[in-house]
């Protein structure tokens, strides 16, 4: 097993993703996973140019068979992951519940919820593989908000299993960490508030940076 210390991020291309993954890649190598190839290659770019590394995954988290080829193929290489920040995460338009697109519900519930699902069992013997595993989610709590349904509920339930899986492993590992970030200058926050004067928000790289001193 290697002794270079591993991160895993997944929704790293953009965001508070990209903000822990360079944050991250000071002392880790970073694995970076997300679906937007560009923003991958960007935050390759602002890595490299920090004097770190990255291996970039671009690659859709809800593809059980591909997260699992991945999760392998890091076993492989590395034995273990030290670090799995997920950050990965859909926002569906805001709507009024009784309006809730069903395509939209289904997005949100497949990404947000049923992905966390599948991906904790395939990372949790990687992080139990290293010396001092870790796992960080990010919470935002939404739920029962007007127009918030389909991300409110969907975000919840990540979140609820976050909890169970931090519950069961608070004796044996790995450490499991739900941080709330304050509010953010990011692209999810502007599709729900359009508009908004975005001085007074913090940026995603302080957040990043403010988080991981709490770990």
């Amino acid at each position: 097993m290697s002794d270079q210390k591993i991160a895993l991020v997944t929704g790293a291309s953009r965001g508070i993703g990209a903000a822990f993954a360079q944050a991250l890649a000071a002392d880790h190598h970073v694995i970076a996973v997300a679906r937007t190839t560009g923003g991958l290659e960007e935050l390759d770019d602002r890595i490299q140019k920090a004097g770190g590394q990255a291996t970039l995954a671009p690659m859709d988290i809800t593809q059980t068979d591909a997260m699992a080829h991945l999760c392998r193929s890091i076993f492989d290489r590395w034995g273990h992951v030290d670090i799995w920040v997920h950050a990965a995460i859909h926002s569906a338009p805001l709507a009024p519940a009784a309006h809730l697109d069903a395509k939209d519900w289904e997005k949100s519930a497949t990404i947000n919820a049923s992905a966390t699902a599948q991906l904790i069992p395939m990372v949790e013997p990687l992080l139990r593989n290293a010396s001092n595993g870790q796992a960080v989610f990010l919470d935002d709590p939404r739920a029962g908000q007007k127009f918030f349904a389909a991300y409110g509920a969907s975000k919840a339930a990540q979140i609820a299993i976050a909890k169970s899986w931090q519950a069961e492993t608070a004796n044996t590992g790995p450490k499991v960490h739900i941080l709330s970030p304050a509010p953010m200058a990011t692209a999810l926050r502007a599709r729900f508030y359009p508009g908004e004067d975005r001085s007074p928000l913090a940026s995603p790289s302080d957040e990043a940076g403010r988080l991981l001193a709490t770990i």
